[in-house]
Protein backbone atom coordinates (compact mmCIF):
# COMPACT_ATOMS: atom_id res chain seq x y z
CA UNK A 1 0.00 0.00 0.00
CA UNK A 2 1.26 3.74 -0.15
CA UNK A 3 2.61 5.85 2.00
CA UNK A 4 -0.28 8.86 2.50
CA UNK A 5 0.75 12.26 1.27
CA UNK A 6 -0.69 15.18 2.94
CA UNK A 7 -2.48 18.07 1.44
CA UNK A 8 -3.19 21.00 3.68
CA UNK A 9 -6.63 24.32 2.73
CA UNK A 10 -6.68 26.68 4.43
CA UNK A 11 -10.86 26.20 5.49
CA UNK A 12 -13.38 23.83 4.66
CA UNK A 13 -14.73 25.97 2.05
CA UNK A 14 -11.52 26.09 -0.11
CA UNK A 15 -10.98 22.47 0.74
CA UNK A 16 -13.86 21.29 -1.07
CA UNK A 17 -12.86 23.34 -4.42
CA UNK A 18 -9.83 22.05 -4.25
CA UNK A 19 -10.99 18.79 -4.20
CA UNK A 20 -13.32 19.20 -6.74
CA UNK A 21 -10.83 20.72 -9.26
CA UNK A 22 -8.71 17.56 -8.37
CA UNK A 23 -11.63 15.11 -9.12
CA UNK A 24 -11.83 16.92 -12.53
CA UNK A 25 -8.37 16.68 -13.33
CA UNK A 26 -7.95 13.27 -12.65
CA UNK A 27 -10.92 11.57 -14.15
CA UNK A 28 -10.23 13.66 -17.38
CA UNK A 29 -6.92 12.19 -17.37
CA UNK A 30 -7.57 8.35 -16.58
CA UNK A 31 -10.35 9.17 -19.34
CA UNK A 32 -7.77 10.10 -21.84
CA UNK A 33 -5.45 7.58 -21.16
CA UNK A 34 -8.21 4.94 -21.35
CA UNK A 35 -11.44 5.79 -22.24
CA UNK A 36 -13.34 5.41 -18.88
CA UNK A 37 -13.00 6.14 -15.60
CA UNK A 38 -14.19 5.27 -12.37
CA UNK A 39 -15.07 6.97 -8.86
CA UNK A 40 -16.17 5.94 -5.13
CA UNK A 41 -18.47 8.62 -3.71
CA UNK A 42 -18.75 9.66 0.06
CA UNK A 43 -21.56 11.41 1.91
CA UNK A 44 -20.82 13.85 4.82
CA UNK A 45 -20.64 17.59 5.04
CA UNK A 46 -17.44 18.03 2.90
CA UNK A 47 -18.09 15.26 0.65
CA UNK A 48 -21.79 16.20 -0.60
CA UNK A 49 -19.86 20.09 -0.34
CA UNK A 50 -17.33 18.84 -2.96
CA UNK A 51 -19.77 16.93 -5.48
CA UNK A 52 -21.58 20.69 -5.51
CA UNK A 53 -18.41 22.67 -5.79
CA UNK A 54 -18.03 20.24 -9.19
CA UNK A 55 -21.45 21.06 -10.36
CA UNK A 56 -20.73 24.39 -9.97
CA UNK A 57 -17.71 24.52 -12.04
CA UNK A 58 -17.49 25.42 -15.91
CA UNK A 59 -15.04 22.55 -15.89
CA UNK A 60 -17.38 19.74 -15.04
CA UNK A 61 -17.92 19.69 -18.85
CA UNK A 62 -13.60 18.59 -19.22
CA UNK A 63 -15.07 15.57 -17.76
CA UNK A 64 -17.21 12.78 -20.42
CA UNK A 65 -20.12 11.45 -17.87
CA UNK A 66 -21.70 9.03 -19.81
CA UNK A 67 -18.07 7.08 -19.74
CA UNK A 68 -17.51 7.52 -15.65
CA UNK A 69 -18.71 4.52 -13.40
CA UNK A 70 -20.04 5.69 -10.11
CA UNK A 71 -19.94 3.74 -6.98
CA UNK A 72 -20.18 4.74 -3.30
CA UNK A 73 -17.98 3.53 -0.20
CA UNK A 74 -21.30 3.13 2.09
CA UNK A 75 -24.77 3.52 2.11
CA UNK A 76 -27.53 4.19 5.02
CA UNK A 77 -29.80 1.15 4.53
CA UNK A 78 -32.68 3.51 4.13
CA UNK A 79 -35.54 3.22 1.28
CA UNK A 80 -34.83 5.05 -2.21
CA UNK A 81 -35.38 8.87 -2.03
CA UNK A 82 -34.68 8.92 1.55
CA UNK A 83 -32.32 12.55 2.70
CA UNK A 84 -30.32 10.71 4.67
CA UNK A 85 -28.68 8.41 1.85
CA UNK A 86 -25.26 9.34 0.25
CA UNK A 87 -26.71 8.76 -3.26
CA UNK A 88 -29.70 11.53 -2.51
CA UNK A 89 -27.24 14.19 -1.30
CA UNK A 90 -24.63 13.10 -4.26
CA UNK A 91 -28.08 13.09 -6.84
CA UNK A 92 -28.89 16.01 -5.69
CA UNK A 93 -25.77 17.76 -5.44
CA UNK A 94 -23.77 16.77 -8.84
CA UNK A 95 -25.34 13.76 -10.51
CA UNK A 96 -28.80 15.57 -11.67
CA UNK A 97 -27.09 17.90 -12.93
CA UNK A 98 -24.54 16.14 -15.23
CA UNK A 99 -25.25 13.73 -18.06
CA UNK A 100 -24.20 10.11 -16.86
CA UNK A 101 -25.21 7.20 -17.93
CA UNK A 102 -27.88 5.16 -15.49
CA UNK A 103 -26.07 2.42 -16.25
CA UNK A 104 -23.21 3.26 -15.01
CA UNK A 105 -24.74 4.47 -11.47
CA UNK A 106 -23.81 2.14 -9.25
CA UNK A 107 -26.15 2.02 -5.80
CA UNK A 108 -26.91 0.31 -2.70
CA UNK A 109 -30.25 -1.19 -2.40
CA UNK A 110 -32.10 0.08 0.77
CA UNK A 111 -34.79 -1.81 2.40
CA UNK A 112 -37.79 -0.75 -0.26
CA UNK A 113 -35.98 -3.33 -2.43
CA UNK A 114 -37.06 -5.93 -0.42
CA UNK A 115 -33.45 -7.38 0.41
CA UNK A 116 -32.65 -7.56 3.79
CA UNK A 117 -29.30 -5.71 4.40
CA UNK A 118 -27.29 -8.71 3.91
CA UNK A 119 -28.94 -9.14 0.47
CA UNK A 120 -28.31 -5.59 -0.57
CA UNK A 121 -24.64 -6.19 0.58
CA UNK A 122 -24.27 -9.55 -1.26
CA UNK A 123 -26.09 -7.92 -4.89
CA UNK A 124 -23.09 -5.08 -4.06
CA UNK A 125 -20.55 -6.71 -4.36
CA UNK A 126 -22.00 -9.47 -7.50
CA UNK A 127 -22.06 -5.86 -8.97
CA UNK A 128 -18.42 -5.16 -8.48
CA UNK A 129 -17.15 -8.58 -9.20
CA UNK A 130 -19.39 -8.50 -12.48
CA UNK A 131 -17.25 -5.20 -13.35
CA UNK A 132 -13.76 -6.35 -12.09
CA UNK A 133 -11.40 -6.72 -14.91
CA UNK A 134 -8.52 -9.59 -15.21
CA UNK A 135 -6.01 -7.06 -14.78
CA UNK A 136 -7.75 -6.24 -11.66
CA UNK A 137 -6.39 -9.32 -9.81
CA UNK A 138 -9.63 -9.27 -7.63
CA UNK A 139 -13.73 -9.59 -6.90
CA UNK A 140 -13.51 -5.81 -6.79
CA UNK A 141 -12.47 -3.21 -10.19
CA UNK A 142 -8.97 -1.35 -8.91
CA UNK A 143 -11.75 2.21 -8.86
CA UNK A 144 -9.66 5.46 -10.37
CA UNK A 145 -10.18 7.54 -7.17
CA UNK A 146 -12.13 6.46 -3.84
CA UNK A 147 -13.41 9.69 -1.77
CA UNK A 148 -13.92 8.70 1.97
CA UNK A 149 -14.86 10.77 4.99
CA UNK A 150 -13.62 10.52 8.24
CA UNK A 151 -15.18 11.02 11.79
CA UNK A 152 -13.65 11.84 14.48
CA UNK A 153 -13.58 8.69 16.19
CA UNK A 154 -11.26 7.61 12.39
CA UNK A 155 -14.02 5.95 11.04
CA UNK A 156 -14.34 5.79 7.24
CA UNK A 157 -17.31 4.78 5.15
CA UNK A 158 -19.34 2.22 7.49
CA UNK A 159 -16.28 0.62 9.22
CA UNK A 160 -16.74 1.87 12.88
CA UNK A 161 -13.50 1.46 15.68
CA UNK A 162 -13.41 -2.19 16.35
CA UNK A 163 -16.44 -3.68 14.88
CA UNK A 164 -16.63 -6.95 13.32
CA UNK A 165 -17.11 -5.13 9.39
CA UNK A 166 -12.73 -4.44 10.18
CA UNK A 167 -12.16 -8.11 9.93
CA UNK A 168 -14.47 -9.23 7.44
CA UNK A 169 -12.28 -10.21 4.04
CA UNK A 170 -15.59 -10.26 2.00
CA UNK A 171 -15.68 -6.67 -0.18
CA UNK A 172 -18.89 -5.81 0.97
CA UNK A 173 -20.81 -6.16 4.41
CA UNK A 174 -24.14 -5.04 5.85
CA UNK A 175 -23.47 -3.19 9.38
CA UNK A 176 -25.20 -3.37 12.13
CA UNK A 177 -25.74 -1.33 15.25
CA UNK A 178 -23.45 1.68 13.87
CA UNK A 179 -22.23 4.21 16.43
CA UNK A 180 -23.74 7.01 14.25
CA UNK A 181 -27.40 6.36 13.12
CA UNK A 182 -29.02 4.89 11.30
CA UNK A 183 -27.68 1.84 12.81
CA UNK A 184 -28.14 -0.16 9.64
CA UNK A 185 -25.82 0.27 6.52
CA UNK A 186 -24.11 -0.83 3.78
CA UNK A 187 -19.90 -0.81 3.36
CA UNK A 188 -17.34 -1.69 1.17
CA UNK A 189 -14.67 -2.77 3.52
CA UNK A 190 -10.57 -2.33 3.91
CA UNK A 191 -9.80 -5.17 1.19
CA UNK A 192 -12.33 -3.17 -1.20
CA UNK A 193 -10.73 0.07 -0.22
CA UNK A 194 -7.43 -0.83 -0.94
CA UNK A 195 -8.04 -1.84 -3.72
CA UNK A 196 -8.68 1.26 -5.40
CA UNK A 197 -5.76 2.79 -7.35
CA UNK A 198 -5.96 5.66 -5.76
CA UNK A 199 -7.65 7.11 -1.85
CA UNK A 200 -8.29 10.51 -0.82
CA UNK A 201 -9.91 10.89 2.86
CA UNK A 202 -11.28 14.47 2.78
CA UNK A 203 -11.85 15.95 6.49
CA UNK A 204 -11.76 19.39 7.40
CA UNK A 205 -12.31 20.70 10.99
CA UNK A 206 -10.80 20.72 14.54
CA UNK A 207 -13.05 17.78 15.73
CA UNK A 208 -10.95 15.57 13.16
CA UNK A 209 -7.67 16.51 13.85
CA UNK A 210 -7.08 13.48 16.85
CA UNK A 211 -8.53 10.82 14.54
CA UNK A 212 -6.10 12.24 11.68
CA UNK A 213 -3.24 12.78 13.78
CA UNK A 214 -4.10 8.67 14.39
CA UNK A 215 -4.58 7.71 10.82
CA UNK A 216 -1.76 8.87 9.78
CA UNK A 217 0.38 6.86 12.82
CA UNK A 218 1.84 3.56 13.27
CA UNK A 219 -2.19 2.49 14.69
CA UNK A 220 -4.09 -0.40 13.56
CA UNK A 221 -7.17 -0.34 11.47
CA UNK A 222 -9.04 -2.17 14.16
CA UNK A 223 -9.13 0.58 16.35
CA UNK A 224 -8.12 3.71 13.84
CA UNK A 225 -9.94 2.42 10.25
CA UNK A 226 -8.56 5.36 8.56
CA UNK A 227 -5.41 3.62 8.82
CA UNK A 228 -6.27 1.03 6.59
CA UNK A 229 -7.83 3.53 4.01
CA UNK A 230 -4.85 3.39 1.46
CA UNK A 231 -4.52 2.80 -2.27
CA UNK A 232 -2.15 0.84 -4.07
CA UNK A 233 -0.64 3.61 -6.22
CA UNK A 234 -1.62 6.72 -3.95
CA UNK A 235 -3.04 7.70 -0.67
CA UNK A 236 -3.67 11.22 0.00
CA UNK A 237 -5.30 12.87 3.35
CA UNK A 238 -6.83 15.89 1.83
CA UNK A 239 -7.13 18.02 4.70
CA UNK A 240 -8.48 21.95 5.65
CA UNK A 241 -5.99 23.50 8.57
CA UNK A 242 -8.02 22.64 11.70
CA UNK A 243 -8.10 18.83 10.96
CA UNK A 244 -4.12 18.52 10.53
CA UNK A 245 -3.45 20.65 13.56
CA UNK A 246 -2.29 17.85 15.24
CA UNK A 247 -0.11 16.47 12.27
CA UNK A 248 3.34 15.96 13.72
CA UNK A 249 5.55 17.85 12.29
CA UNK A 250 8.19 15.49 11.16
CA UNK A 251 5.16 13.76 8.59
CA UNK A 252 5.19 17.31 6.60
CA UNK A 253 2.83 18.49 4.52
CA UNK A 254 2.05 20.52 1.18
CA UNK A 255 -0.19 23.63 2.33
CA UNK A 256 -1.79 25.69 -0.39
CA UNK A 257 -2.69 29.26 0.61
Amino acid sequence: MSVPGIVVHRDADVLAKAVAARIITRLVDVQSAKGSASIVLTGGTVGIATLAAIAATPARDAVDWRRLDIWWGDERFLPDGDKERNETGARAALLDHVDVDPARVHVMRGPDSGMTAEESADAYAAELRAAARPEDHGPVPSFDVMLLGMGPDSHVASLFPGMPALYDTRPVVAVHGSPKPPPTRISLTLPAIQASREVWVVAAGEEKSGAVRLALSESGPVQVPAAGARGRGRTLFLLDRAAAGKIPPELGRIASP
